[in-house]
């Protein structure tokens, strides 16, 4: 750990929110200590890497994390600025811990916050940036509209928000995609943990493909949730077809 590395969790639920259900990043609890793991082989870093560049944040600006699940894309945008001033925000405590002991190891400051999407624990017009990578598929629509309308609220004007996810239909069979992710398995020498990887990716592009919630993010729902909360200029900045379905890069600003 480097000098003057400062690392915490912070649980700022409120009380009504202790006890709310959420949908855990890997699915299921039991699948946290496979995330990582199962990430790294799915290619998700450089979505992360990508929304840390599109994101275009610059030293000293204050970022929120919104469903940063273990870690991955705050610790992006440090790599990428090391200058900013991140905070996770993630309803799951154990995905927390996690992140903190991959900030600790990095020997970088950020701060974990217990908390939802929709209650970003922030003063009005204080944050420079909101970014998310493949959180809001997770969330309810109310819980979407919620984020939305509160990211408004809690950036200055100016302040630009960057989402990553699903969106759009996807492309390209079940069938390709499952051979890419089991050739890359045996590429990394992971081929006999990760076996059962091409079955795994078919379920979640199945999943993806027919989830009522992530129907949502399809025909530019993303960019519609935005403007609808009054965001300028929301657009897919980019795209790309992803071995789970298409993902699109999503941008605004606050007028």
């Amino acid at each position: 750990m480097t000098s003057g590395t400062n690392v915490r969790i912070i649980d700022q639920r409120a009380p009504e929110d202790h006890g709310r259900p959420f949908l855990p990043g890997a699915g299921k609890t039991w699948l946290l200590p496979f995330y990582d793991l199962f990430s790294r082989v799915a290619d998700v870093r450089r979505l992360h890497e990508r929304v840390a560049q599109i994101a275009g944040i610059t030293p000293g600006q204050t970022v929120v994390d919104v469903g940063c699940g273990t870690g991955n894309l705050s610790l992006a945008v440090l790599a990428a600025q090391p200058g900013a001033r991140v905070t996770g925000l993630d309803p799951d405590d154990d995905a927390l811990r996690r992140a903190a002991r991959k900030a600790l190891r990095r020997g970088v400051s950020l701060t974990l916050t217990q908390g939802y999407a929709d209650r970003i624990p922030v003063e009005d017009a204080t944050l420079d940036h909101v970014v998310s990578s493949l959180a809001l598929h997770h969330v309810d629509n109310d819980g979407r509209v919620g984020f939305a309308k509160d990211a408004l609220r809690a950036l200055r004007p100016g302040g630009k928000v960057t989402v990553v996810d699903f969106g759009g239909p996807a492309s390209g069979a079940d069938g390709a995609a499952a051979d890419h992710a089991h050739h890359d398995a045996h590429s990394h020498g992971r081929g006999h943990a990760l076996r059962h990887l091409p079955g795994l990716v078919r379920m979640i592009r199945s999943r993806v493909a027919t989830s009522p919630v992530v129907s949502r993010n399809f025909d530019n729902g993303l960019v519609t949730l935005l403007l609808d909360a009054g965001f300028a200029d929301a657009r897919e900045v980019e795209h790309l077809d992803h071995r789970f379905g298409r993902i699109t890069f999503v941008q605004a600003t606050r007028p």
